[in-house]
């Protein structure tokens, strides 16, 4: 799967809290936050699901990256996204080990194993 997606059991803005603040233990600092649902209403179009994305950055991690291959500067900053469905509050993220593996470089791949695994642990503290 290109996704690691949970359910958990707190509502939209306490999940973001939540994973904000276990993002912060992590060295990653939320660039931006965007809320899918206000900007597609404002633009009159008929969507209610609520959705927010977060981009999120390690700078020592991205610099990281971005000495090895440039390229990887396409996948940057990572995506965080909280969503609801069918009542349920969900986080999710695609791989960074996915996303790298375009590029075939054994060295990138180590480096995207390490956030992949880092990111996870910041979602999975958000399901307890």
């Amino acid at each position: 799967m290109f996704h690691y997606t949970v359910d958990v059991s707190t509502g939209m803005n306490e999940t973001i809290e939540r994973l904000e603040e276990s993002l912060k233990q992590e060295g990653f600092g939320v660039l931006w936050q965007f809320s899918v649902t206000e900007k597609l209403q404002e633009k009159g179009l008929d969507f209610s699901t609520p959705m927010v994305i977060l981009e999120v950055c390690n700078p020592k991690e991205a610099a990281r990256v971005l000495n090895e291959n440039l390229l990887v500067g396409y996948f940057l900053p990572c995506k965080l996204v909280v969503y609801q469905e069918n009542g349920t509050t969900k986080i999710g993220m695609p791989k960074p080990t996915m996303l790298v593996g375009m590029v075939n470089e054994p060295a990138l791949k180590e480096i995207a194993e390490d956030i992949e695994k880092r990111l996870v642990a910041c979602i999975d503290q958000c399901r307890q």
